[in-house]
């Protein structure tokens, strides 16, 4: 595909796909628009976790064993909040914490977080322009039988051991997309759009609830495909399918792709899913992204999915 590609992206497998983007073609005519629903603030600190993740990542920084955070971190920092009685759910990093320092640093002195993030990416050689979906925090709160819950206090706190009723995304109805985001969405030159195998209620619904952006995708030309975060009926990781239980749907592509309705035009399902009844034209495929090869071939049949349905 010679033309520009976006991804709407959060967690460990938006961040994946990017990569293998980043093996098949020139990182520069990628987009992200990535989840910031997972930010917050956490001893003075800005965090904002899926950013991070992505910038790991493409930056060849991520620890592959926790799948979070730095490779090689140390935790001193951590270790002397709990001897001090702080708050220590929320793991930070020695290494981790320069990223969270700079961010609310630069958030004081009036940076908005695209301009933030861009610098990051740049400072790391990261080619790709990784954006956030909007500068205004539009916070994540699930609704559970125990009451609504603050993401994570019920991600990472609670382990999401509370039963998940509903969620929402205090103030994404009068937030504004983060500067070229609606513009990468329908520029001339995207050829393709791919909604990551992220999840579809966690990671992506944030995205897709600022007006701007949702309005943009239903207007744009450009084939947009999602790439199902369901392998052989369950989630490889994270809790999307007891999320999806809990809210009495079916753990399927099907599920997703109707979720996805009058935004996506096609569907990239796992092999182990088949047969699958689609009301939208969808491609079977291995989309285990282990190795890098296998990242690589998971964008590969994605970006090819896209170009056979804008044929």
């Amino acid at each position: 595909m010679s033309g520009r590609v976006v991804a709407l992206t959060g967690g460990v497998g938006g961040a994946k796909l990017v990569l293998g983007l980043t093996q098949i073609m020139p990182p520069d005519q990628i987009t992200t628009i990535v989840n910031t629903g997972d930010d917050f603030e956490h001893l003075g600190l800005w965090i904002s976790p899926d950013i991070d993740t992505l910038l790991y990542t493409l930056s060849g920084k991520a620890n592959p064993v926790l799948g979070w955070g730095r490779e090689g971190e140390s935790w001193s920092f951590m270790e002397a909040v709990k001897t001090l009685g702080g708050a220590d759910w929320f793991q930070l990093g020695d290494g981790d914490l320069a990223l969270h320092v700079l961010r609310s640093h630069a958030l004081s002195q009036g940076r908005s977080l695209s301009n933030i993030t861009r610098d990051f990416a740049q400072g790391w050689g990261i080619g790709v322009h990784v954006l956030p979906m909007s500068d205004r925090p539009v916070p994540t709160f699930v609704q559970t039988d125990e009451g609504e819950l603050p993401f994570q206090d019920y991600f990472v706190r609670r382990r999401c051991e509370p039963v998940a009723q509903a969620v929402r995304f205090d103030g994404a109805e009068d937030a504004l997309a983060a500067p070229g985001v609606v513009d990468a969405i329908l520029s001339p030159a995207t050829e393709a759009i791919i909604i990551a195998p992220s999840n579809p209620y966690l990671s992506i619904d944030p995205i897709l609830a600022i007006p701007q952006i949702r309005a943009a995708l239903q207007q744009t030309r450009t084939p947009i495909v999602a790439v199902s975060p369901i392998v052989g009926g369950a989630a490889v990781k994270g809790p999307t399918a007891k999320l999806m239980g809990e809210m009495g749907v079916s753990v399927t592509p099907a599920t997703v792709a109707a979720h996805y309705a009058g935004i996506i035009d096609a569907m990239l399902v796992d092999e182990r899913d088949q047969p699958i009844d689609l009301a939208i034209p969808h491609a079977a495929a291995d989309t285990l992204m282990n190795s890098t090869e296998d990242k690589a071939r998971v964008a590969r049949d994605a970006l090819e999915l896209a170009r056979r349905v804008a044929q």
